[in-house]
């Protein structure tokens, strides 16, 4: 029992003298500590006022579900089969997933529609595009020609001796794209600017744009949420309106055979009223059948186009918009303040490893010049 109590009164010496220890060696380095402190501080207070301001705009949109799609679609067949027109007769189109959505954003057509996106931008009267505000105006602050000087040295050294090159994609409608390198710049920096996100749980999709000008920020989020929208669409009611197109070419061409069969028969029957030989009665027949037959076919196709106008209206995906663009009044970044805390608990851990190395260094120095 006694050596069980001198033993745990050993330890807790120990642990006090490594204490005292510990509290000397930072007692003695806290200097050192300060000094570094203040230098991170410093970096921190430069980076928070020489860094690029940066401004958010977000929107948050709720795609039309399988299940008030199935619900429109059951009200408009209703509707249609009191006209004596049957929807179930047609496939009804396959939609695009939201999971698929962030692809879309991220397709060559897709970015290259939305660099045309027109920006208001401070100091000019006109409005201009997104590929003509990088390329032509746009000015990075100093840590953009810092890294663009340092880290992305050999990037811009390539980009100076090498060609304006066009690379070749195809889209999805089986054409070649081409696509410059200044194309590419945009494309990458459109990557890094805007964010879709599509939330699995609540199905729904957030959109969200960075800008180094807040109404430029919200006229991008704009206008990716209705390219997007539009896309998606399109998608939808690409195979309705494709038959819509046909079927009502079809009904163009019979219309006007129905109106040249009708003035025919009418004529005939107008001239011939009091004539009653065989070959005007058999005349008189002939037409009626072909009057008859181009008639139940114009009537058919008619029927058919109104199909296809509700199957189009059926297969157009809703969007409800929850959460709306807005001009962002607030910077998102830099956070001034959060930099400068950030930097400052680095420079005292900083400051920690830095003296306790000092110190762990020149305790096996010591012992190493005692051995020998």
């Amino acid at each position: 029992m006694n050596n069980q109590n001198t033993t745990t009164n050993s330890r807790a010496k120990d642990n006090e003298v490594n204490l005292i220890d510990l509290a000397k060696v930072l007692w003695n380095g806290r200097m050192t500590i300060i000094k570094l402190t203040i230098i991170f501080m410093a970096i921190g207070l430069f980076i928070a006022v020489f860094s690029e301001p940066e401004y958010t705009a977000y929107t948050t949109m709720v795609p039309q579900t399988e299940e008030s799609a199935s619900a429109l679609g059951g009200n408009l067949g209703g509707l249609a089969a009191m006209a004596g027109i049957n929807l179930n007769s047609l496939d009804e189109d396959v939609g695009v997933s939201p999971s698929l959505y962030p692809k879309i954003a991220r397709s060559i057509p897709f970015q290259k529609e939305l660099m045309k996106t027109q920006l208001s931008i401070k100091g000019f009267e006109k409005k201009m595009s997104f590929a003509d505000y990088y390329l032509n105006v746009y000015k990075p602050g100093i840590f953009g020609y810092l890294k663009r000087f340092t880290i992305g040295l050999p990037s811009t050294i390539r980009k100076f001796l090498s060609k304006d090159e066009n690379f070749m994609f195809e889209a999805a409608n089986y054409e070649l794209l081409s696509v410059s390198q200044k194309e590419k710049e945009l494309i990458k920096r459109l990557n890094d600017q805007l964010i879709l996100e599509v939330n699995d749980k609540d199905g729904d999709v957030s959109i969200s744009a960075i800008m180094p000008e807040a109404k430029a920020a919200a006229e991008l989020t704009k206008n990716a949420l209705h390219l997007l929208q539009n896309e998606i669409t399109n998608h939808k009611i690409r195979k309705s309106q494709d038959q819509l197109l046909f079927v009502e070419n079809q009904y163009k061409l019979k219309k006007e055979e129905y109106i040249v069969v009708q003035k025919e028969l009418a004529q005939f029957s107008d001239q011939n009223r009091n004539v009653s030989t065989a070959a005007a009665r058999i005349k008189l027949q002939q037409l009626e059948a072909e009057y008859n037959l181009i008639y139940g076919v114009y009537s058919e196709l008619a029927k058919q186009l109104e199909t296809h106008k509700i199957q189009v209206k059926k297969n157009t995906p809703v969007f409800t918009v929850i959460e709306p663009v807005t001009i962002p009044y607030e910077k998102s970044a830099p956070n001034r303040m959060l930099l400068i805390v950030l930097f400052s608990l680095i420079g005292v851990i900083a400051g920690f490893i830095y003296v306790f190395s000092k110190d762990f260094i020149s305790t096996i120095r010591k012992q190493f010049q005692k051995s020998h």
